[in-house]
């Protein structure tokens, strides 16, 4: 019998994204319920508003979703006040789409690490040859360096606030950097209504900037897997040929579209992630770094990430290990904010390490 295993690309012979320990093998060892703070959720969930029109949706799913991703592409322009955007499955859909507009095999893409690992990930499936770009000690980022290596490459990531480390990359140090390259940056900032930093005015002055979002953080949408980006206008046709057709769901599509109507939701975890940041950062027995996200770094040496990791998820807590995060020492681990009880939890934990 032949066998088709000879066929099967190097990318995907091993490896791939890593992920935290998942709540179901602590339930498997009597642990219920688990503080859930390995992956940068909402611990308040979707905005009422996102719940009712998902359940209005769900009638309608014999339909393709193509109406409806048009309609929450415009509520997308006229909240955050930008002429054009594109959505996709989550930001890393987003990102897939994207590199298929620019990437052909040996082409140049530029990564400032350490970060999300799905950029490399995504990249080095089209064979694109991947340049990391190594940030400073305090984990800022070297614009001179950036630029010289991004000389030759058509798109380059940068992260701001940066994840895993949550370092945020001032509007100057972007402006920089778009003024030095002649490829596209895609600047991803999910994170971004965590900071005070708004970058969109800048897509009213580089025509090769992308801006990427998503509702799976502070909208608390991380399972109806909803990214989108502000681009320049004469982006949209490319990446709309490049794009799966009909990818989002009529649900997703309408559970986004209700979320960015409700401003209290939006405010009320933004203020629960800063007055927490401000707690943790002066109770946790380890240094935490400064962040701009609704995450924090929090150096455990002389333990390892992985290590510290097993023995806060013994005591019914969920973080992640940052080991697997290229350029990272394997001392960290990133803790996001939860509700109440999980950070106090984690906090109680920490303490008996």
């Amino acid at each position: 019998m032949k066998s088709g295993e000879s066929l099967v690309r190097e990318q995907y012979r091993g490896g791939g994204y890593r992920y935290a320990i998942s709540p179901a093998s602590l339930r498997e060892k009597g642990i219920s319920r688990p503080a859930r703070l390995a992956s940068n959720e909402n611990p308040f969930g979707p905005s009422p508003a996102a719940v009712k029109a998902i359940s209005r949706a769900a009638s309608q799913v014999h339909r393709y979703p193509d109406m409806e991703a048009l309609f929450l592409v415009s509520a997308i322009n006229e909240h955050f006040g930008v002429s054009d955007s594109v959505v996709g499955v989550g930001m890393d859909g987003v990102i897939e789409t994207i590199l298929r507009v620019f990437i052909a095999p040996g082409d140049r893409v530029v990564i400032s690490v350490p970060t999300f690992s799905y950029y490399r990930l995504a990249a080095e499936c089209l064979s694109a040859e991947v340049v990391p770009v190594m940030r400073e000690d305090d984990f800022a980022v070297d614009p001179g360096a950036f630029i010289d290596a991004a000389r030759g490459s058509k798109v380059s990531f940068l992260c701001t606030p940066n994840n895993p480390t949550g370092t945020v990359t001032p509007v100057e140090t972007v402006e920089e950097i778009l003024n030095g390259i002649d490829g596209m940056l895609f600047l991803d900032n999910a994170y971004g209504e965590f900071s005070r930093i708004d970058y969109t005015s800048l897509m009213r002055k580089y025509r090769n900037l992308i801006i990427g979002r998503t509702f799976s953080k502070v909208y608390g949408l991380a399972g109806a897997r909803v990214g989108f980006a502000f681009v320049p206008p004469w982006f949209v046709p490319c990446y709309e040929t490049a794009a799966t057709p009909f990818a989002l769901s009529i649900i997703s599509a309408a559970a986004a579209r209700a979320a960015l109507s409700d401003r209290e939701h939006t405010e009320k975890t933004v203020l629960q992630v800063r007055q927490w940041i401000r707690k943790i950062s002066e109770e946790c027995r380890y240094p935490v770094l400064p962040t701009g996200a609704n995450f924090i770094l929090i150096d455990v040496s002389p333990m390892t990430g992985d290590v510290c990791a097993e023995l806060l998820a013994s005591k019914g807590v969920l973080v992640r290990s940052c080991s697997s995060f290229p350029g990272l020492p394997d001392h960290y681990i990133r803790v996001n904010i939860g509700a109440d009880w999980e950070n106090e939890l984690f906090l109680e934990a920490v303490e008996t390490l």
